[in-house]
């Protein structure tokens, strides 16, 4: 069975910013096709749940409050990339529009809601390695393979 990296709050993991999360409807699916490598950038780079909302901007993770958190970030996105290599995950399953795990739009740093097409920490680092980066809204292609 192929293993399948994948966001923590896709699986329905209470770790989102807000201490919510985002499950997927074809998680029980994916679990019988992938052996699901479950990770959280965020909290693997130290960050709490809850914590305050997060955007990139000019290449830093800025907080809602002004905090510059980009070395947690960063952090988070070496050791999820540390736990792709260590599973041999040729594929990630990843949470849009995050600032770690956005793989298309990420929001634009000013905190009020606009998307723009760039790349979460985990996402880019994770592609620069040559593992291949779904969203959310792809999960069928997934399942069809």
């Amino acid at each position: 069975m192929e293993n399948l990296l994948i966001s923590a709050c896709l699986c329905g993991e209470n770790c989102r910013y807000d201490g919510k999360n985002n499950l997927i409807v074809q998680i029980d699916e994916l679990r019988k096709k992938y052996n699901l490598i479950i990770v959280c950038p965020e909290i693997l780079g130290g960050l709490s749940t809850p914590r305050v909302p997060a955007e990139i901007i000019g290449g830093k993770v800025i907080n809602k409050i002004g905090k510059d958190v980009t070395y947690e970030f960063e952090l988070g996105a070496k050791k999820s990339l540390e736990l792709a290599k260590k599973y041999n995950c040729k594929i990630a399953l990843l949470k849009d529009k995050s600032p770690s795990c956005g793989s298309k739009k990420i929001y634009d740093g000013t905190h009020r809601g606009k998307l723009i097409n760039g790349r979460g920490f985990t996402a880019k680092i994770l592609l620069e390695n040559n593992i291949k980066i779904y969203g959310e809204e792809n999960v069928n292609e997934l399942l069809k393979n």
